[in-house]
């Protein structure tokens, strides 16, 4: 055996022995590898039935949406006839009404004005319309000091009294 020989047998014992310590490793990878294709095969397999059920519950949630504008919108054109329906009754009961309590005030008023010049007896009472220059109005006349006292201790005490 020359040293060549004996050089490249101790180069294959040194690769079957890298060889050897790099086989353990080299399965272990190739376990990882099916574990993990097997993760995403079971991954694959619930992410398609969850998609489906979202895809599911956003239909639902779109009908219910549809179902609540149409709701929305008959809400909205059921005001819109009310509405119409109050103004209506407004201008075909309201002026009339108006026109017949103002004419019933002013029929309470005329009749009302008609008999308050009545006395008692039914004889009408005429007032002058000129005074006497010695009845003059009780604002004319000069109030003595104990009327005028008593006269602002009312105004102050009904003062006090609206507050």
């Amino acid at each position: 055996m020359s040293l060549g020989d004996v050089a490249g047998l101790i180069a294959a014992i040194a690769f079957v022995v890298l060889v050897g310590f790099l086989i353990y490793p080299l399965i272990r990878l190739g376990k990882l590898f099916d574990q993990l294709s097997q993760t995403v095969k079971e991954t694959g397999d619930h992410a398609f039935p969850a998609l489906d059920e979202g895809t599911e519950t956003v239909r639902k949630i779109n009908q219910s949406l549809d179902d609540v504008n149409d709701v929305s919108d008959a809400l909205s054109t059921t005001a819109n006839n009310v509405s119409s329906l109050t103004d209506l009754y407004g201008s075909m009961l309201g002026k009339p009404a108006i026109k017949v309590a103002s004419t019933l005030w002013a029929v309470r008023q005329t009749v009302g004005d008609f008999f308050k010049g009545f006395g008692r007896g039914g004889k009408k009472v005429v007032e002058s319309t000129a005074t006497p220059a010695a009845a003059k109005p009780a604002a004319e006349k000069p109030a003595s000091k104990p009327a005028a006292a008593a006269a602002s201790a009312s105004a102050s005490a009904s003062t006090k009294a609206g507050k």
